[in-house]
């Protein structure tokens, strides 16, 4: 016999969703990445190093960082998130989890993605509280539509534009599916919400990315595997709106 989803107990603060979901409007650059740098031989996080990538990252002009890494241990990722939330609030940015809803509601983080065949907007909503930030990623026409009508999604992202090694076998969609969110946004402003381009974008690739109609971006190797990525992230971000 089945037994009912019960919510996790979640306190409402309408001032916090509200602070978020300002924050998520004027994003323009997402960064995400994994830990697999920041591990010693034993698979502890290293901190300090971590820390310092997060803080390059985001005095580069980073709005959001997210950790996505399922080959760590839940501790690791909760130890990355102890560091990762406070650095995100004191430079006015967003901190991010990725599937694992446990996880973000534990970490205290601001912003939740999913991913097609993860949980659904209402189940995300009944673990986390409606003060969370929710995504979503979109990889066909009908994934755009349908996140732009869904109730209680804040935000979406189209991808893989190029093909990327961050994600074996997802076939590229082109520019396509972001100048269609462009499109569906100008034909509808009504219906619209932030919504980021994702796949292979870089520095190079970025003013195709605009020219699509792009206006945010999330972006993975062009900010974690840069020599210097707070250099990487403000140029990245000259090449975004203000």
């Amino acid at each position: 016999m089945g037994h009912p989803t019960a919510p996790f107990p979640v306190a409402a603060d309408p001032d916090r969703g509200a602070a978020r979901r300002a924050r998520l409007a004027e994003a323009r650059l997402y960064v995400c990445t994994d830990l697999q740098r920041f591990l010693d031989d034993a698979g502890v996080l290293d901190e300090a190093a971590f820390a310092a990538f997060c803080t390059a990252a985001l005095r580069g002009g980073v709005d959001l960082i997210q950790v996505r890494d399922k080959a760590v241990d839940v501790a690791v990722e909760l130890a990355a998130f102890a560091v990762l939330v406070p650095l995100a609030r004191e430079h006015g940015a967003l901190s991010a989890a990725n599937d694992r809803a446990d996880v973000a509601a534990l970490a205290g983080v601001d912003v939740f993605h999913t991913g097609q065949t993860d949980l659904t907007t209402a189940q995300c909503r009944a673990l986390l509280g409606p003060d969370v930030v929710l995504g979503r990623s979109c990889h066909t026409p009908d994934h755009v539509r349908a996140a732009r009508a869904e109730e209680g999604l804040d935000y979406y992202c189209t991808g893989p534009v190029w093909a990327t090694p961050t994600k074996p076998g997802r076939a590229r969609v082109g520019l396509e599916l972001p100048a269609l969110a462009a499109a569906l946004d100008a034909a509808d402003p009504d219906g619209a919400r932030p919504w980021f381009a994702i796949g292979g974008v870089d520095a190079e690739r970025l003013p195709q990315v605009r020219e699509a109609g792009a206006g945010r971006i999330v972006v993975v190797r062009a900010v974690t595997q840069a020599a210097d990525p707070e250099a990487a992230a403000r140029e990245l971000r000259a090449g975004l709106p203000a």
